[in-house]
């Protein structure tokens, strides 16, 4: 018999979600939560990728402290410029572009709103493409490597094409009748839930777009294979934003300097510290226990969330928003968005979703897990 394994990737399509609106009713007997992983899709991916959690594939967040390796000293000459230009997204892609190629980096790249002044501080991890041979920063393997090792004939999406492209290209390929598995990525899900939020009709109106795609990719497939295993999931859930904070005035207020004291990172939903002298860490710590937006994460929770990285690459101290509040302005942007993604990952809005048209055993219960349930479908 000929069968077919497709893996279909949403991004942001979290359990609540799924939970509040219908979905593939009629082909999908599974529909479970599954857990996430700390951090955005930076984390997610490659851990979904390797079946390996953070400490073990290398991957958490874009930006790390790292002075001596950064390449972003070009982007310095950018802070003697006006904010009306330095802030503008657009030279902001066009920097990003131009540092992308200059340096070969071949994996998604975006400077984001990065202070100018401090960039140089910093170096960029994500700079290979993860779906490619070498892509992983810890050099596991990912299923990808696998699948080319074994010479298993595969389509998988391209991250950087639209999703209708992808959606006829993986059309062309199943005609074909030569792929056994099959890996589609649908990323928009993530940035419509951003601009307008987890419970809008938006939302509601692109999960109706992907029930009819994934449908007619069904009827293709069915047609030239015996059989279809269908698997969707995502990588994490959205959190509608009810609270703007300010955490960066907080800390600048402090009688230390930036670079010689410690060097921090203001994420979207956490600030991450490195400590560079004795002096910074008490009062930062004695700053951020004072703050009623979030919480410092205990060594215990870092561990849990397999995010303890040895090195401390990624910070030494971990500062995390409550579910809801925007660190606002930040590194990320400072513009206002709807929806947020990147706080605990035990919050129920944090929560990925697993469904599929057959019942797996075992059945996945966290992201690490799809590795496996993926190579099953290979045996």
């Amino acid at each position: 018999m000929k069968s077919l394994s497709l893996f279909t990737f949403i991004d942001a399509f979290g359990w609540e979600i799924m939970k509040q609106n219908s979905f593939l009713d009629d082909v999908l007997i599974t529909k479970k939560p599954l857990g996430t992983i700390f951090g955005y899709s930076s984390t997610c991916n490659p851990t979904i990728l390797t079946g390996k959690l953070p400490r073990d594939h290398g991957h958490f967040s874009f930006f790390v402290y790292d002075p001596k390796v950064s390449p972003f000293r070009l982007c310095t000459l950018l802070k003697f410029f006006p904010k009306s230009i330095t802030r503008s997204g657009r030279v902001r892609r066009i920097m990003s572009r131009i540092i992308k190629r200059l340096y070969g980096y071949t994996g998604y790249f975006q400077i984001y709103n990065m202070p100018f002044d401090k960039i140089a501080n910093f170096d960029y991890t994500e700079k290979r493409d993860l779906y490619e041979a070498d892509g992983i920063n810890s050099g596991v393997p990912t299923i990808f490597d696998y699948l080319r090792n074994n010479k298993i004939p595969f389509y998988k999406s391209d991250w950087q094409a639209s999703e209708e492209k992808n959606l006829t290209v993986l059309e062309e390929e199943i005609k074909k009748g030569d792929i056994r598995f099959a890996y589609l990525y649908m990323a928009d899900m993530d940035a419509v839930l951003h601009q307008f939020g987890a419970q809008s009709m938006q939302g509601k109106e692109k999960i109706k777009w992907y029930e009819r795609k994934i449908l007619k990719i069904l009827d293709v497939a069915g047609e030239e294979y015996d059989s279809v295993n269908l698997f969707v999931f995502s990588d994490h859930g959205m959190t509608d934003t009810i609270e703007e904070y300010p955490l960066m005035d907080s800390i600048n207020r402090l009688d230390l300097s930036f670079g010689k004291d410690y060097a921090v990172v203001f994420d979207s939903t956490m600030a991450r510290f490195w400590f560079l002298n004795d002096k910074a860490k008490p009062e930062i710590v004695k700053a951020l226990e004072k703050e009623s937006c979030g919480k410092i994460l205990s060594d215990e929770e870092m561990h849990r969330y397999g995010c303890d990285f040895p090195d401390k690459r990624y910070g030494d101290l971990f500062f995390l928003m409550y579910p809801g509040v925007l660190l606002n302005p930040g590194y990320m942007g400072e513009s206002h968005v709807e929806g947020m993604h990147g706080y605990s990952p035990d919050d129920k809005d944090s929560i990925a979703m697993f469904a599929s048209n057959i019942k797996p055993d075992p059945m996945p219960k966290r992201l690490d897990d799809l590795y496996d349930l993926m190579m099953s479908e290979l045996k």
